[in-house]
């Protein structure tokens, strides 16, 4: 399977790609960085470079070679100017839809996997209001984003990390598709969770909140989600 990632040069995306390069007989992982990136390339990963927010460099580099699964852990901060959030994505997910109709059977995208936030559209009450002003216009752009692959007709995962920290995996994060509940998630273990879903019909049409349950803000209720 030829998995595209937008995102690998850092956190999540980094990790997903750590993950997937370890299983070299089931996929191989392309990257678009903005960057050279000779770790990524020590790694076994073909590294093209371009920016998300290019939309023509886009198209060009998720042609450059078969497709099969987008996953996009792209976005930006409050301070940032034009960030990747919406308009990044968009530019992705317009690609993976044109190479599904260019007519050619190696570059049909089968999935398209968008790496998100908690506090992104129906999870807003999830976290506190503070965070939420705070983050907001990220928030509400990361909503663009995930409403346009909805409406796209590509098949698609959406999840939707809880506050992220950078130490190794736990193992006991989880998914769920009830977007009350809040907690914070190891990058590591993002990434273990983003890679089940990628073969994971039962994943498609899914948007699900993903956090460690050792970690979890009070004590909610809920269903775990399994891919």
């Amino acid at each position: 399977m030829n998995i595209f990632i937008a995102g690998a040069s850092r956190g999540v995306g980094r990790e997903i790609a750590q993950i997937l390069v370890k299983h070299p007989d089931r996929y191989t992982v392309t990257a678009l960085v903005r960057s050279p990136n000779p770790e990524l390339e020590a790694m076994g990963i073909k590294v093209i470079l371009g920016d998300a927010l290019d939309a023509t460099a886009v198209t060009h580099a998720m042609n450059a070679q078969p497709v099969e699964v987008v996953i996009s852990t792209i976005g930006g901060l409050p301070k940032d100017g034009v960030r990747a959030d919406y308009l990044g994505n968009k530019n992705l997910i317009d690609a993976a839809v044109q190479a599904g109709v260019v007519g050619e059977r190696n570059r049909t995208v089968e999935k398209f996997i968008l790496i998100t936030s908690l506090g992104t559209g129906n999870s807003a009450a999830a976290i506190p209001p503070p965070a939420y002003e705070t983050l907001k216009p990220v928030l509400l752009e990361k909503e663009q984003a995930e409403n346009y692959l909805i409406n796209s007709g590509l098949k698609y995962t959406i999840i939707r990390p809880g506050g992220l920290k950078s130490e190794p995996a736990t193992g006991t994060a989880v998914l769920t598709t009830d977007h009350h509940v809040a907690g914070s998630i190891h990058r590591a273990d993002v990434a273990a969770l983003v890679c089940r879903c990628v073969n994971s019909a039962a994943s498609n049409g899914k948007t699900l909140a993903a956090f460690d349950r050792t970690l979890i803000y009070g004590t909610p209720e809920f269903t775990e989600f399994i891919p």
